[in-house]
């Protein structure tokens, strides 16, 4: 601080007593980003709720916090012995300050003589009354300092140490109560007025307006303090302002020039990680925070950190192994414990998990995401007693009037509806009924658009019959040997399927669902080539191309029952005339995502050339000009300035794909829109949706109906005559039936991990194994690693086919496939596909699986 009528001595206790909180919501607000699921909305309210129950702040009471700011902290004219009053109680205060006037009065004499508190004056007599309502505030009796202070303005009404001190105490009351906000900010607003010269005041100020979320006026009155006299502490305040408001970049920035002034500081080095992180830099954000904790070994945030940015990577044991870390120096730390579980839970490490939501219940009953975990996982493993009565202990929590409701309350009603419907049809064969006809349209349409559930007229589900029990867990060897041999190749088809790409943890659930739905659609796809019939919804008939998908459909359902999984075109017709849109952010603001980070430069290509056709039809006069401009052009963001060439695209554009058809050659379907917006300062909005309307379903539809009857056809040929120019003819219409399905997106989740389940099971019906993992995009080669996004990106279904055959190295099917039991017959039930589910894996890795 500098030196003047303040006293250097003026640190944290004062000046930054509500930091430290502020340093804990960003940190919770940044340890859920890019998880899909669930958004950093549910801790950052975790945060703030304890706070609220928490002390004001300081450095004195902060905690394990209090040693990252120990530097600027120790001489503080705050740090006295902590007070055991209880300020809500007047008299045992009152008794208090009686018991230690002697005590308060001999700290007030060596604060004054040593001028050890703020805007000290020149009269010993004055700065004696000073100190001791100073030390009042340092004990925690706040009012008696207002009124001691007060005392002192009546006689001298502009005396500026009293105005500051009545300020702070009113901020230490707590900002909960409005009037405490007003009365600190209106005080500290007249020194500054009296005193403009002076960055505390300016940082103290920032500090009260920040929480009350007037974060521009906060981070005005920091730039003004640093204008002043920049300090480390005071870059990083501001750098964790701009990190609340998602500016990451200019955050980094102040935590670049903080460490620049200090470079030993662990939380600074941290918050420099965090903004690595949101913007998508996993490498250099894992950097920063192992230098933090160079910096402070037991440093438990960074840990926590750590382990969530190894979890988007989709490195399992990296961020197990971190989490871990975080709890053995914390046992009780509950956001790791909720980040660990939540990851467990996407593992498929469903009991796992359990454990950790109700450890981290134990110690917060009233987390509603651990609430909401544990429920979900209680209700995925078939145990739905007691996953139905977490719910409802979420459904109990209703938002106070003017509170902003969590994901989780927005979520649980509909989880606790579909499981009630699912344990009722627990032991119904799957033949019997189908969920997309059965579920009330407009609760699958709210379902499916995460809307609040205010559905008119709606009829819950009848409650949990007594009659049918939950689903019992299962032992690997209670399985005959075929059985447990076809549960192996599963785990290993299903692996085969993983994207090996930030963003995507593996999920070993998933895995046994999908490699199921693989050997399921072929020996449903081998029975119709063969003229076999099949049984859906009741009804025995030729199988369609929709049956095919939905056997997958049913295995990603039931693998994950927190996510809806359902057709489109099932959706009411109201829904449908309106357009459903299947919407993926790229970049929005500084958040980019990382999952499909290498698509980045296919798209701007194409955008690029969209871009000169627009031109050259509606501007050919400015067409060199932007020609030029756009030779420049490498990354999206540049691509704001080439909005201003034209005034209709000057605040945004779009861009459409076209999917070329294979059955009315010349025709053209809408793909997927290509949407960039952009702000003043430079934020955009890089975004890509489909939208899924009964006329476009119905094209769609019209293709994939003519590639399924020529596929059927070719199909029962190739039974018969397993000729090479067959079964190449059959996996190139194949490619391109679900090369059509990838760009109708005709479900509201899942749609590429079911599809290309679909691909590998027809395909093995063909005679055909895929062989090759789907690759990871590489900087000095240019694979592109998603299916989806490549069968979206592609020219046309021919060019889709021959990107997917590089990778898949197709090689002749194992003669022991037709050795493996039927999937359908050997889980015909809910319960019995729950029931293999649950079942653990590790055995498998001792087997040798047949098509290895």
């Amino acid at each position: 601080m500098r030196p003047g009528k303040m006293a250097p001595a003026g640190g944290c206790g004062a000046v930054t007593g509500l930091w430290v909180p502020l340093a804990l919501l960003a940190l919770a607000r940044a340890a859920l980003a890019f998880t899909e699921q669930y958004p950093p909305l549910s801790l950052l309210q975790q945060e703030l709720h304890r706070q609220r129950q928490g002390p004001a702040g300081g450095c004195a009471s902060a905690g394990e916090w209090a040693e990252q700011y120990s530097a600027e902290c120790d001489s503080s004219f705050l740090h006295f012995h902590e007070s055991d009053c209880d300020i809500g109680g007047s008299s045992s205060c009152e008794s208090m300050l009686s018991l230690n006037t002697e005590k308060i009065l001999s700290q007030a004499k060596l604060l004054a003589e040593q001028k050890r508190f703020p805007f000290a004056t020149d009269n010993d007599n004055t700065n004696e009354e000073l100190a001791i309502a100073y030390v009042l505030i340092g004990n925690g009796l706040y009012d008696e300092a207002i009124r001691h202070f007060s005392t002192m303005l009546q006689e001298e009404p502009e005396l500026v140490s009293a105005i500051y001190g009545r300020g702070i105490a009113y901020g230490k009351k707590g900002l909960h109560d409005m009037k405490n906000a007003e009365l600190a900010l209106f005080e500290l607003s007249r020194v500054i007025s009296l005193e403009p010269d002076h960055p505390e005041v300016f940082e103290q100020r920032a500090e009260i307006l920040s929480p009350l979320g007037r974060i521009s006026e906060a981070l005005s009155d920091l730039t003004k303090a640093i204008q002043l006299q920049p300090s480390a502490r005071l870059y990083r305040h501001r750098g964790t302002l701009y990190f609340i408001s998602e500016d990451y970049a200019t955050a980094h920035e102040d935590f670049q020039h903080s460490l620049e002034l200090n470079k030993n500081q662990p939380i600074a080095m941290l918050y420099k990680g965090l903004t690595f992180f949101h913007r998508g830099l996993l490498k250099e954000a894992i950097d920063s925070f192992k230098e933090a904790l160079k910096q402070k070994a037991d440093f438990i945030d960074a840990y926590k950190s750590l382990g969530q940015a190894y979890r988007e990577l989709g490195n399992f044991d990296a961020a197990t192994e971190n989490f871990q870390k975080a709890l053995l120096l914390n046992q009780n730390h509950v956001q790791t414990l909720q980040l660990k579980g939540m990851m467990l839970y996407h593992h498929g490490s469903l009991d796992e998990a359990l454990k950790n939501f109700k450890r981290c219940l134990q110690l917060e009953p009233y987390n509603e995401v651990c609430q909401y975990m544990k429920g979900l996982s209680h209700v995925a493993m078939g145990q739905f007693y007691e996953g139905i009565k977490a719910q409802t202990k979420v459904m109990l929590n209703d938002p106070l009037p003017g509170q902003k409701a969590s994901p989780e309350y927005l979520k649980v009603k509909y989880l606790r509806e579909y499981s009630r419907y699912l344990h009722a049809h627990l032991d119904t064969p799957l033949t019997e009924y189908n969920i997309d006809i059965d579920l009330p349209g407009n609760f699958k349409d709210h379902w499916a658009k995460n809307l609040p559930f205010l559905i008119e007229n709606y009829e819950e589900q009848p409650g949990l019959q007594p009659h049918i029990k939950d689903v019992l867990f299962q032992n690997f060897e209670s399985y005959k040997p075929d059985v447990q041999e076809l549960m192996c190749v599963a785990d290993h088809l299903g692996a085969m399927m993983q994207y090996e790409t930030p963003g995507f943890l593996p999920n070993k659930r998933i895995h046994r669902a999908m490699g199921l739905a693989t050997l399921e659609v072929m020996q449903a796809v081998q029975r119709t080539w063969a003229n076999s019939k099949v049984r859906m919804n009741g009804k025995t008939r030729l199988m369609q191309w929709r049956d095919m998908f939905d056997i997958a459909v049913k295995w990603r359902r039931i693998a994950d029952p927190d996510q809806p999984v359902l057709w489109l075109d099932q959706m009411p017709a109201r829904s449908l005339s309106r357009g459903f849109n299947n919407h993926i952010n790229l970049i929005r603001g500084q958040v980019i995502n990382m999952r499909y980070l290498e698509y980045f430069e296919k798209i701007l290509h194409f955008i690029k050339d969209r871009i000169l056709v627009y031109h050259g039809a509606n501007n050919p006069k400015g067409l060199l000009e932007v020609r030029e401009a756009l030779e420049k052009v490498h990354k999206v963001e540049d691509l704001l300035p080439i909005m201003k060439f034209n005034s209709k695209t000057r605040d945004g554009f779009t861009v459409n794909t076209k999917v070329p058809s294979l059955k009315d050659e010349g025709k053209e379907y809408d793909g997927f829109t290509i949407t960039i917006t952009g702000d003043k300062v430079g934020n955009i909005l890089f975004s890509v949706e489909t939208q899924t309307t009964e006329e476009r379903t119905q094209l769609y539809h019209a293709e994939i109906d003519a590639l399924y009857k020529d596929l059927t056809a070719k199909g029962k040929v190739l039974i018969l005559s397993a000729e090479l120019g067959e079964v190449d003819a059959v996996c190139n219409l194949i490619l391109s039936l679900v090369y059509y399905f990838y760009n109708l997106m005709p479900l509201s989740r899942g749609s590429s991990v079911i599809a290309y389940s679909v691909i590998m099971g027809a395909l093995m019906a063909s005679g055909k194994e895929v062989s090759g993992k789907i690759p990871k995009g590489k900087a000095s080669i240019k694979i592109h690693w998603l299916v989806d996004f490549e069968a979206m990106t592609a020219p046309g279904s021919e060019a889709f086919s021959k990107i997917a055959r590089s990778w898949m190295n197709l090689k002749s099917i194992s003669p022991s496939y037709k050795s493996l039991p039927s999937v359908s017959e050997t889980f015909p039930t809910l319960r019995t596909m729950i029931e293999v589910l649950n079942t653990d894996s590790s055995h498998c890795l001792k087997k040798t699986i047949v098509v290895v």
